[in-house]
């Protein structure tokens, strides 16, 4: 029997931010946001100028979403006449364990990076309706 575990959401927010982000940088952890659709809960979780492969999105061992986001940025200013060359590093990693429903198919989730936004598409079981109609005899 499916059970649905509907108290996974709180579990989402409870500790969201559990970031590791270096003292010079002043970058706050991405937002997420959760919706739920007749087939399937999709999460967002909002990382402008990021693509694709500053993030890993897997299944743990226990079954939860694991959501890694690391970013590394290097910044340049070269004056050519004084010959003075000044860098500037911007590191940032973020990580966000997710205890999923009972109900979500872990062996269909994808993911997709547009326009600076991550897309967990997380599938519901699609429920069989067992239909009970038959004849009674009347003994």
């Amino acid at each position: 029997m499916m059970r649905r575990n509907a108290a996974w959401l709180p579990e989402v927010f409870n500790d969201l931010f559990n970031t590791d982000f270096m003292p010079k940088a002043s970058a706050t952890a991405p937002a997420i946001n959760v919706k739920e659709t007749d087939k399937a809960y999709i999460v967002e979780l909002a990382a402008p100028g990021m693509t694709k492969e500053d993030f890993n999105v897997h299944i743990n061992d226990e079954g939860n979403l694991i959501i890694k986001m690391e970013s590394k940025q290097e910044k340049k200013d070269e004056d050519k006449s004084a010959r003075y060359l000044r860098r500037e590093f911007s590191y940032s990693k973020y990580e966000q364990t997710l205890i999923l429903p009972d109900d979500v198919q872990k062996e269909n989730i994808s993911a997709k990076v547009e326009h600076g936004v991550l897309t967990v598409q997380l599938p519901k079981q699609v429920q069989e309706q067992v239909k009970v109609s038959r004849q009674i005899e009347i003994g």
